[in-house]
């Protein structure tokens, strides 16, 4: 078996399994293309942050008061929000609001049924960080999701 360092590597086939074989996105880890339980698109993944991103944002201004709309807590206040209503849920439940409308979770690459808090916690900090999700391998994990040793999977076709 190759080194998982290979699918980071120049010349790594898009959707190469890293094996030097080809092979569908998630199928090192026993996963199916298509269907639930394959890996989720990038788009979904986009959109559930979007719907998450926006409640933050909404919660934010109904509990700082419209009148902070444009002022140098919001962003702030949002940031944090969204921190919460996506790390405490994706450690628990495996999926945030907008993961669950969009009909995807987070999964863990080994036995357990979630995450958990300090998985939870790094992955979502490194969403923050924005750069991290966009670098993604042949499975379509970004770096948060190779340092929480997770996948998003789909939970419904």
């Amino acid at each position: 078996m190759a080194r998982w360092i290979e699918s980071w590597m120049p010349g790594s086939g898009i959707g190469s399994t890293g094996s030097g074989g080809e092979g569908h996105p998630g199928q090192r880890f026993g996963l199916p293309a298509e269907g639930v339980s394959s890996v989720a698109g990038f788009g979904r993944r986009l959109a559930a942050l979007v719907v998450d991103w926006l409640l933050g944002y909404l919660i934010a201004v109904l509990v700082l008061g419209s009148e902070e709309i444009g002022g140098p807590n919001l962003p702030w206040a949002v940031l944090g929000i969204w921190f919460l209503l996506t790390a405490i849920p994706v450690a628990v439940f495996g999926a945030s609001a907008g993961m669950t409308l969009l009909g995807i979770r987070v999964a863990s690459i080994d036995s357990a049924a979630v995450i958990g808090i300090p998985r939870a916690l790094l992955r979502t900090a490194l969403i923050a960080l924005i750069v991290p999700p966009l670098v993604r391998d042949s499975d379509g994990r970004g770096w948060h999701d190779r340092a929480a040793r997770s996948i998003v999977v789909r939970t419904r076709a």
